[in-house]
């Protein structure tokens, strides 16, 4: 049997660390985005139809908490690109299995971009499936496959989602 307690105590956790996490996106600040991952992490960004047919070339991979320091910078340094930002809404994690202190499971998002100069427009969505480590101090992210619920992919995905 389930245990809802529990089940539910990690859920909250994860949702909570989850907000932090696009609060950390969203206001700007993504230079702080690869301190919710483990050092040994994987971050990727697939496609629906990808996934579905178990196809593990995806539009991001990024294997470790360096090669996502490394993103960061290159937006910053590398990049150009027209101003904009992100807005995220996240459902609540659906919690898939617990073995020890990681956690799997599964939460559906939207992001709309905001340009400064245009309109606010969807820009993508999807869910995400996850490995968080969950511990009594913090919950991190040690695996994160993005699944685009479409196969178009805008041009401007430089920033996580």
């Amino acid at each position: 049997m389930k245990d809802y307690a529990q089940t539910g105590a990690l859920a909250a956790r994860i949702a909570e660390a989850q907000a932090r996490y696009v609060h950390t996106i969203d206001d700007g600040n993504c230079v702080n985005w690869p301190d919710f991952f483990v050092d040994d992490c994987l971050y990727q960004v697939t496609t629906a139809d990808n996934f579905s047919q178990n196809l593990e070339a995806g539009i991001i991979w990024l294997d470790s908490k360096a090669m996502l320091h490394d993103r960061i910078l290159s937006l910053f340094e590398a990049n150009v690109y027209e101003r904009h930002s992100y807005r995220h809404l996240i459902g609540q994690p659906f919690i898939t299995s617990i073995e020890g202190d990681e956690v799997e499971c599964e939460s559906s998002f939207m992001v709309a971009r905001i340009t400064r100069e245009g309109p606010t427009m969807l820009f993508a969505t999807g869910r995400y499936m996850d490995r968080w480590r969950v511990t009594d101090d913090k919950a991190l992210i040690v695996k994160r496959i993005v699944i685009l619920d479409s196969g178009h992919i805008d041009t401007l995905m430089g920033f996580p989602l």
